[in-house]
């Protein structure tokens, strides 16, 4: 076990790719709507793994549409979040594009379903064991969704979505707005918290805080790139980080 948990008095968690194997599917649904739309406009460079990471992965939907489209000298009026997703309407949007991701990934997870990591559930049960105050900090709006899907709602006191940042008036990830508001609501300084996040965007939420600790869990994103935007500690799992994982004399954080 790399953390002393009994540190700590809360723990504020990404969902995506955290939690749940979600993030997949958004890249799934991020690639068959982009490389649709780059198809549709002539381009023939297709949206890839590499521009999820770098532009889109855990930032708010329409933020990940705009920065992509920047990346490909690509300008589309914002639009409205009301903006039909449907490619036949012609929601030539960024917020068109960004309901249509949307509409693939509910789809996929109204057909597909979804269930959390076994080594978070572990993690998961342990601390709700310990007491220790547990939220979810997701920039999607399908947290809550997702959530119910796995059946891991009960575990977390406080969800804290895109559409509660959007409502409030928070920034989205890579500033830490999201996460000190989780905090908030749990009650619990900063300095208490811990942020666990696969996304460097993420990662550099909680770093840009004043959190305890920021671990970055390496799905695909890289140690190094999860180190450099500002990870104290990157485990391939969650799993990692239970005591029937600890090693005796390791050192703690």
């Amino acid at each position: 076990m790399i953390v002393d948990w009994s540190s700590y008095r809360a723990v504020l968690f990404d969902l995506d790719g955290v939690i749940t194997p979600t993030a997949e599917v958004h890249m799934r649904a991020w690639a068959q709507m982009f490389n649709d739309f780059l198809r549709g406009r002539g381009v023939e460079e297709p949206y890839t793994d590499a521009d999820y990471f770098e532009h889109v992965d855990g930032k708010p939907r329409y933020d990940g549409v705009r920065d992509f489209l920047a990346s490909r000298d690509i300008v589309l009026p914002d639009g409205t979040p009301e903006d039909p997703a449907d490619q036949a309407a012609g929601a030539e949007t960024v917020c068109g594009l960004g309901n249509r991701k949307n509409d693939a990934f509910g789809q996929v997870l109204r057909d597909e379903g979804v269930a959390a990591y076994p080594g978070s559930l572990r993690l998961l049960e342990e601390l709700r064991e310990r007491g220790t105050a547990l939220a979810i900090v997701s920039s999607s709006k399908n947290a809550p969704d997702v959530l119910a899907a796995a059946g891991v709602t009960d575990y977390f006191t406080v969800v804290v979505h895109g559409g509660v940042a959007a409502e409030r008036g928070l920034r989205g990830k890579p500033a830490p707005d999201t996460y000190q508001e989780a905090a908030r609501e749990l009650g619990v300084p900063d300095e208490s918290a811990v942020v666990v996040e696969d996304a460097t965007s993420g990662v550099a939420a909680g770093a840009a805080g004043t959190f305890g600790l920021v671990v970055g869990v390496d799905r695909g994103v890289g140690h190094d790139a999860l180190t450099r935007a500002g990870a104290d500690v990157v485990v391939d799992d969650l799993d990692e980080l239970t005591t029937a994982a600890a090693t005796p004399g390791e050192e703690q954080r």
